[in-house]
């Protein structure tokens, strides 16, 4: 069993119906769903296209996937990330837009945001001690060789090599594509999402995910509202 402390919107905001529907699976509890065709992408050609990305739900990382340390619980955990969430205010993203990353899709800020990066570190570290150390296999699954220093450097202190000075928050949409299917994908995206992404997005709350074993779909267990108000339990 794996955690993960992501962000994602509420369930019931139109940006998380978007794109759930746009990834075929909501990962508040709810079943696989059939995705549809969008612009002049048929639905399976969607499908294939956000395969990768439907495992884990709409989400920004914070902190990756990890085995909880020895001396943790997943009660201890959540009452970690409701005292973290208690003393911290929510951040203001103002402005969400399209752009590939490493050839995939995804929902990034506008501009830069410091404030979003200093948020994103301290959950980072603040969470490090429910943690359990990566094993040699976990490493080794990362591809080390292909990691820059820091990278590298970061996998081995944090357990993921994107934290930091490395760090770019983005709501992943799609698995990696090639030139030649880029254009298409990218004007079904920027039709589904156009509207939605007028409105800025409030990074309002900490949602715990669930791994429940290698393979299984992310599932939302809670989510813990930044600034003083009570956590909502999903399961």
């Amino acid at each position: 069993m794996r955690y993960a402390i992501y962000f994602t919107p509420r369930q019931d905001e139109p940006l998380a119906r978007i794109a759930a529907n746009w990834l075929g699976r909501d990962p508040f509890g709810a079943a696989t769903r059939p995705v549809e065709a969008v612009a002049d992408l048929a639905a399976a050609e969607v499908a294939f296209h956000t395969a990768s990305a439907r495992r884990y739900g709409f989400h920004a990382t914070l902190k990756a996937p990890f085995r909880l340390a020895a001396n943790e619980t997943e009660t201890s955990l959540r009452a970690g990330l409701n005292h973290f969430a208690e003393a911290t205010p929510v951040v203001t993203i103002p402005r969400l837009v399209v752009s590939q990353i490493d050839s995939f899709f995804a929902l990034v800020p506008e501009g830069p945001l410091p404030s979003l990066n200093r948020f994103a570190d301290e959950v980072v570290r603040d969470f490090d001690r429910f943690r359990a150390p990566l094993t040699e296999a976990e490493i080794e699954r990362r591809s080390p060789d292909s990691l820059k220093p820091a990278e590298f450097r970061n996998l081995c202190q944090w357990g993921y090599p994107y934290v930091f000075e490395t760090f770019r928050f983005h709501m992943t949409l799609s698995g990696r594509v090639g030139p030649q299917e880029s254009p298409r994908l990218r004007l079904a995206i920027d039709s589904l999402f156009a509207e939605v992404l007028q409105q800025p997005v409030l990074v309002d709350a900490l949602t715990l995910f669930v791994e429940t074993e290698p393979g299984a779909p992310f599932m939302v267990l809670s989510q813990h509202a930044l600034g003083r108000r009570p956590a909502r339990k999903i399961a």
